[in-house]
């Protein structure tokens, strides 16, 4: 079982704000080739395994900026949880938002970013070398980026699932 966060894009006006529909719709993403011809698309994304500490990345910027887009890339949106409480929530973007992304990911020092974030992020990658470990956050960051500033032109919404 994989930790991931996946994100796809799509029309608002095609969202339902219903926890069952939106588990079939992310789930559909389980189709690897599928996935992963939407990814190529442009309208699909994931971060594995990472996503929390890139969270704690991000959260740099309000130390530098006082900035609260940090919250947006990751965990922000509209949640929509499930009737129980007990599956993590998806979580939705609206074409503001994702324009309020797109801009934050173009204008930040992602070398800024991790030398403010590094003593927090750091320790629990302390078995390996810290250039390899910023070099898979910065990966993160620019897939993010890249798909973010495809994704606001569009005027789409952003769909995020946490799989766990």
């Amino acid at each position: 079982m994989s930790i991931e966060m996946q994100l796809r894009a799509m029309p608002e006006s095609e969202i339902q704000e219903d926890w069952a529909w939106l588990e079939k719709f992310m789930g559909d993403a389980g189709d690897f080739d599928r996935f992963q011809a939407e990814r190529r698309d442009g309208i699909a994304e994931v971060v594995e395994y990472h996503f929390p500490a890139l969270h704690e990345v991000y959260r740099a910027a309000y130390t530098l900026q006082g900035s609260q887009d940090w919250e947006l890339p990751v965990f922000g949106g509209s949640a929509v949880y499930h009737a129980t409480h007990n599956r993590p929530p998806f979580l939705i973007l609206r074409p503001v938002q994702v324009h309020e992304v797109a801009s934050f990911l173009t204008a930040v020092s992602f070398d800024d970013l991790w030398e403010t974030a590094r003593p927090k992020v750091l320790p629990p990658f302390s078995d390996f070398d810290e250039a390899e470990v910023k070099g898979w956050f910065l990966s993160h960051h620019t897939d993010l980026r890249t798909f973010y500033n495809r994704t606001a032109p569009t005027g789409h919404s952003v769909v995020k699932a946490f799989w766990y």
